[in-house]
């Protein structure tokens, strides 16, 4: 009688979900492409307005498609996560750009995976490791080679709106984790009660703060369709759904992929010059991101186990 092996336990160091890795960083990658997009096509000094037009329509048209409407509990847990993932998140997005050279504020949403680790030590009791510790200031520091350049600025009020929107971003991925995803209700539907819910809060704030809409011709109409049916519908969809399969830690590295786009998108489609400098940076960004997928076995933990 021949005995039978038994069955291959993977590893977490051997092989992350590649395919829904690969899925969910095609977010950060859409996203990547609002700079060349708002500021060659839409109307010029209106962001809150494209917001608002990005993530009202698209929500509304993922209920619809989806099918779905929350039910008990999760009517306010889709208000709360709405307002954090996108309300809150590009209010204090759009406050840090108006107030920020644009390298400072991509840098203060690129320390995202290290709020993320402070988090979830403080709320859900996952120690971060050395590494991954290590890891996310590279990321940090690689996106800051990429997009600071000259004297920089800083402004209080825009600083604490950069950080502030990493902070509830890095919030609404935590809870989005913890909450899950209820049964029976597809990702396209509860992308939608997010989005529905952050358009809503976004169009008044839009109106008061920037008057009424311009006329919009057709390169803006384009725009807007980019955005809000791939930059918005297609990548919070999922995004959503990579939050609910990838651990959150490794998932925390994919918007550093966003300012390595644009960098790029500047370069290929506006003639933008890249110093060895930034090329440096990308590098680094980059490798942070994929080194940020595995998590060895053997990794020391910040804390020793008691």
């Amino acid at each position: 009688m021949t005995a039978t092996a038994p069955p291959r336990t993977p590893s977490r160091a051997s092989s992350p979900a590649w395919g829904v890795t690969g899925l969910t960083a095609l977010a950060p990658v859409t996203w990547g492409t609002t700079y060349l997009v708002t500021t060659e096509w839409l109307p010029p000094d209106r962001p809150l307005l494209s917001g608002a037009i990005r993530a009202l329509p698209a929500g509304l048209l993922a209920i619809a498609l989806g099918r779905h409407l929350p039910r008990g509990d999760w009517w306010w847990r889709a208000a709360v996560l709405g307002t954090l993932n996108i309300g809150a998140f590009f209010v204090l997005l759009f406050v840090a750009a108006y107030r920020l050279p644009g390298g400072v504020g991509a840098t203060l949403s690129a320390v995202q995976p290290l709020v993320v680790a402070a988090l979830a030590f403080t709320f859900l009791g996952e120690r971060p490791t050395l590494r991954r510790v290590a890891w996310a200031v590279a990321g940090t520091a690689g996106v800051a080679l990429m997009v600071l350049r000259g004297r920089v600025a800083f402004d209080a009020l825009g600083v604490a709106a950069g950080l502030g929107g990493t902070a509830v971003m890095a919030v609404g991925v935590l809870l989005t984790k913890r909450w899950g995803r209820p049964a029976g209700v597809n990702v396209l539907s509860f992308a939608g009660w997010q989005l529905t819910v952050g358009g809503l809060l976004l169009t008044p704030v839009a109106l008061i703060g920037e008057g009424a809409p311009p006329s919009i011709d057709l390169p803006a109409l384009g725009g807007y369709l980019w955005l809000g049916l791939v930059g918005t519908l297609l990548a919070y969809a999922l995004w959503f759904n990579g939050v609910g399969r990838l651990p959150v830690g490794a998932l925390s590295f994919l918007p550093l992929l966003s300012p390595a786009v644009a960098t790029l998108v500047g370069w290929i489609a506006l003639d933008q010059s890249l110093t060895t400098l930034q090329l440096l940076g990308f590098a680094l960004a980059m490798t942070s991101v994929a080194a940020a997928q595995y998590e060895p076995r053997t990794a020391r933990s910040l804390s020793k186990e008691q």
